[in-house]
């Protein structure tokens, strides 16, 4: 068997997979080739392992005993803090109808079982590739978050944000100066499936705003009458 030495690792993988024989081996390919694993054998577990740490990548099995992986996979897409974690699907479906039914549901690609270890780690590095640009530094105007560490800071000192506060700065300075409805900020902050007052989006913007603005900086969060929120370092033509 080729094994690949693994001096510098590629991220952590959660493998979901409920055949024994099959997850130690995919397990053991993966850490040759220079991952982290952690494994789960159903859907129940895996949510479970989602708790205490955030993958770099997600590996699950479609056909799970309980929750399947496209419930899982759900799961995972209406959780903010999870929403934007590669999911790659395994499956020995064939039908097209099946890989696209895979895909809708929030998979970020899709695999037939078996595959070769091979094409499973270029696919995996093909994903982190694509979503290496979440853990970069992130700036605009004064401001700077680190989404690694969760670190913000404006103008060179360090910033105090709440969970919710410092989403919507995640969202906001990944996007400058587009408009956001307060009902995107529900759906793409809270989730589809949960039942928040859209004022709620008002009380979290005052908040942010505080955290954010020191006495004489210029407000970075912008109201856009009968429209939403932006963040814009231009001048205050919309509303405060």
């Amino acid at each position: 068997m080729k094994t690949v030495p693994s001096a510098r690792a590629k991220g952590l993988v959660l493998l979901v997979e409920d055949d024994p024989a099959l997850l130690l081996m995919t397990c053991y390919n993966l850490e040759q080739r220079g991952y982290r694993v952690e494994k789960a054998e159903d859907g129940e577990s895996a949510l479970a392992a989602l708790e205490t740490s955030r993958p770099d990548a997600v590996v699950l099995d479609w056909m799970l005993p309980g929750l399947s992986g496209l419930d899982v996979c759900r799961r995972i897409r209406a959780n903010p803090a999870l929403r934007d974690v590669p999911v790659l699907l395994l499956t020995a479906r064939s039908a097209e109808q099946d890989a696209i039914r895979g895909l809708d549901t929030g998979a970020d690609d899709y695999l037939m079982k078996p595959c070769s270890i091979d094409t499973l780690d270029a696919r995996l590095r093909a994903l982190l590739r694509r979503h290496q640009s979440s853990y970069d530094r992130l700036s605009f105007a004064d401001i700077t978050l680190d989404p690694e560490t969760h670190r913000v800071e404006r103008a060179g000192r360090m910033l105090s944000l709440g969970p919710t506060e410092y989403r919507l700065l995640d969202l906001l300075i990944r996007n400058p100066r587009k408009v956001f409805s307060r009902e995107d900020l529900l759906r793409r902050i809270w989730g589809q499936n949960i039942h928040v007052e859209i004022r709620t989006i008002d009380v979290h913007i005052r908040r942010l705003r505080k955290a954010i603005n020191a006495p004489g900086e210029i407000d970075l969060v912008r109201t856009v009458r009968a429209a939403g929120y932006a963040l814009d370092d231009g001048p205050a033509t919309d509303g405060a």
